[in-house]
């Protein structure tokens, strides 16, 4: 990826994490989850998981150290695990809701509460969140130890995703305000980037 890409990776990922939570309806009922606005809100963050592991890969193409390598791998297993969750989130739940409601049958939403805190979808859930903070926290301290970038541009983005998971525990406005923080932390490290571009060596393709 060329650092222009890179940047447009960090930008444009952060700004779905805005989108996810903005869009999303506040409410976990049946209504809420059948709604267009819950399948745009979860797709915007799958997106955005995308565009995040792709744009740390780029990092690496930008920075060239080990750290930046780890954090890329981390990061894309960390997205490889999460995104499954909302997947089924998205369109999963979708149709049980939507279902429900047509049949006029509030038992079928029992599923959606089953699938959201079964085991082995909430242990998946969970690992790979904590290792997409893991990846973007090691690719903030690249960024700091690289002497290429600001030394602070990449701090914003770590700390929303060492964020992610407590934020679901908060108040629906505290999500918003998280995502925004994300947003933050994408276009702060693209600005980063396109302005130091002269001074980067980055991998064209």
């Amino acid at each position: 990826m060329s650092t222009r890409l890179t940047a447009a990776a960090f930008a444009t990922g952060g700004i779905q994490f805005l989108i996810y939570p903005a869009i999303r309806p506040s409410g976990d009922d049946a209504a809420a989850m059948a709604s267009t606005e819950w399948v745009i809100g979860h797709a915007a963050a799958m997106f955005g998981f995308i565009l995040i592991g792709l744009a740390v890969l780029g990092l690496h193409q930008v920075l060239g150290d080990r750290l930046s390598l780890r954090a890329a791998v981390v990061t894309w297993i960390g997205a490889g695990l999460t995104l499954p969750y909302y997947g089924a989130e998205d369109f999963g739940l979708n149709v049980i809701a939507r279902r429900s409601l047509r049949d006029q049958a509030p038992a079928l939403m029992e599923l959606a509460q089953e699938f959201r805190h079964g085991p082995v979808a909430l242990t998946m859930f969970a690992a790979g969140l904590l290792l997409l903070g893991a990846g973007v926290v090691m690719a903030a301290i690249s960024v700091w130890r690289s002497g290429t970038l600001p030394r602070w541009s990449g701090t914003a983005l770590a700390l929303g995703f060492v964020l992610f998971i407590p934020q679901f525990f908060g108040p629906y406005p505290l999500r918003i305000a998280h995502g925004a923080l994300i947003m933050i932390g994408g276009l702060w490290l693209a600005t980063a980037l396109q302005t130091a571009r002269p001074r980067v060596k980055s991998a064209i393709v």
